[in-house]
């Protein structure tokens, strides 16, 4: 190669290789400092507990009351347990509200004969969009669930039937394969009764159930998965619900409350709308949308993440699976900040203006372009004699030395936060699993993620079909 042709691939790749170490520099600042703040929200969330126990609510007269939203779509695998779980909770005052959108498996049939439900003529107003009603189901037996069996429009969409027929003020979104611990509501429903004026959303955690053991609905014995995948996912997780939801409900930027779990004001929710439909990122939208409502109309308002409650979640099992549902996330993000791209850097919108949406911009639509181009382009550049091996292997040694360090932070915050002690075999695995993810699947999710961009433009709206396999159910002892 010609000296000045070689000279100027110096330059090409000297400057390629700043941009991918500036902005894995700018990342793992920014990781740290978020590191410190979700252990001081921590220590603020466990001081609050100190002071008072959730338990007091079971009595108290001002608490309000919650329905539970829960959408199914080819849950039948899950939705009985679920519904079973849902029905034990400890909580004075609850409805659940089922809606069955048109499943093409046997959702419906198993909780009508699980449950001996009865179709009912039961009419109420439809403040938000849905599909048309085909049937609505209850027993004397359970008084407090109703279900809906209603044409498919989407999670969104069965959102919305299912909070037109609310009776409380307060709606809890639960995914139909999902399973809340016993005290998630008093523990949720808390800070409304601590702030009833300004509170209008509040976040809890989502743990992994692949390695659990459920009984009743209920996770009896808490245990790492023994499969790679979902071990892996069990370490994602923990990182993203006790670091960056931590620190982002401390810097008052809370941007996404799982559709998992989530506890909202109804009459919040109803004032933008309902769930937007046509959205693969309905649980984001939603958020978004409360912040842009609120800030544009001036009015005080708060959007909260605590620790604990915890809501326990099946993850995918397969790297098929696992593929549908990362695209599918990503291809949400990109929908919301681009409907909502008014809002980034406008100092109209405060906080989540200029640091909660650009956060997201940055970290996690320009991110994985910019790690991927690391993993990617170094090796290139060294092997065709621009860059030293050294200088690569110190850069991914860097990467994976950090990454570790953002994934052990995490295991000592679920230790902090959850109050749990888990097993030395299990804390062996998950510390495992921090370094492994490091060689390939860390790669893999970056894959992903530009894949859902490239679906995004491409106008791809489809969800996906998520199988589950089931929770570990406990085996009964003998001669019980």
């Amino acid at each position: 190669m010609p000296d000045p042709m070689r000279t100027v691939a110096m330059e090409i790749a000297s400057g390629l290789g700043w941009l991918v170490l500036g902005s894995a520099a700018i990342q793992y600042v920014f990781y740290t400092v978020q590191t410190a703040l979700a252990f001081f929200e921590l220590h603020r969330a466990r001081e609050a507990d100190r002071r008072a126990d959730a338990a007091w609510m079971i009595s108290a007269k001002s608490i309000p009351g919650i329905t539970l939203l829960v959408p199914a779509y080819n849950e039948e695998k899950t939705i009985v347990e679920n519904i079973r779980s849902l029905l034990t909770l400890r909580y004075p005052r609850y409805e659940i509200v089922v809606v069955n959108d048109g499943s093409k498996d046997g959702t419906a049939r198993a909780v009508i004969e699980a449950f001996k439900l009865e179709r009912t003529d039961l009419v109420r107003p439809h403040p938000a969009p849905c599909k048309p009603i085909r049937g609505i189901y209850r027993h004397r037996d359970y008084p407090n669930l109703l279900f809906i069996d209603k044409e498919n429009g989407g999670k969104s969409d069965a959102l919305n039937a299912a909070m037109n027929y609310a009776q409380h003020p307060l709606v809890c979104g639960v995914d139909a394969d999902s399973l809340l611990d016993h005290n998630s509501l008093l523990k949720a429903a808390r800070p409304f009764v601590e702030h009833p004026q300004n509170l209008i959303a509040v976040g809890g955690t989502i743990r992994i159930a692949n390695g659990c053991e459920v009984h009743g609905g209920m996770v009896v014995n808490e245990g790492a998965p023994r499969r790679l995948l979902p071990l892996f996912q069990v370490i994602e997780y923990l990182r993203a619900f006790l670091i960056a939801r931590l620190s982002l409900s401390r810097m008052n930027t809370v941007s996404i409350i799982s559709g998992a779990f989530g506890l909202f004001k109804r009459s919040a929710v109803l004032k933008v709308g309902g769930y937007t439909h046509g959205t693969v990122g309905e649980d984001m939208e939603l958020i978004v949308k409360l912040h842009r409502h609120f800030r544009e109309r001036g009015e005080r308002y708060h959007i909260l993440f605590i620790p604990d409650p915890v809501c326990w979640t099946e993850a995918p099992e397969s790297l098929t699976i696992l593929r549908r549902q990362r695209t599918r996330w990503q291809r949400g993000l990109c929908e919301v900040l681009w409907r909502h791209r008014g809002m980034i850097l406008n100092p109209r919108y405060g906080r989540i203006g200029f640091l909660g949406l650009p956060m997201f911009v940055f970290f996690d639509l320009l991110g994985p372009a910019l790690d991927l181009a690391g993993f990617v382009l170094l090796p290139l550049f060294c092997w065709a004699g621009l860059l030293s091996w050294k200088f690569a292997a110190a850069f991914f040694a860097v990467v994976v030395l950090y990454g570790v360090f953002l994934s052990m932070s995490a295991l000592v915050l679920a230790e902090l936060a959850l109050f749990r002690t888990t097993r030395k075999r299990d804390m062996v695995l998950l510390a495992f699993a921090a370094i492994a993810e490091n060689f390939g699947y860390r790669q893999l999710n970056l894959l992903w993620r530009i894949e859902g961009i490239w679906q995004y433009f491409r106008k791809q709206k489809s969800w996906g079909e998520m199988t589950r396999t089931g929770f570990t159910q406990r085996k009964p002892v003998a001669g019980k």
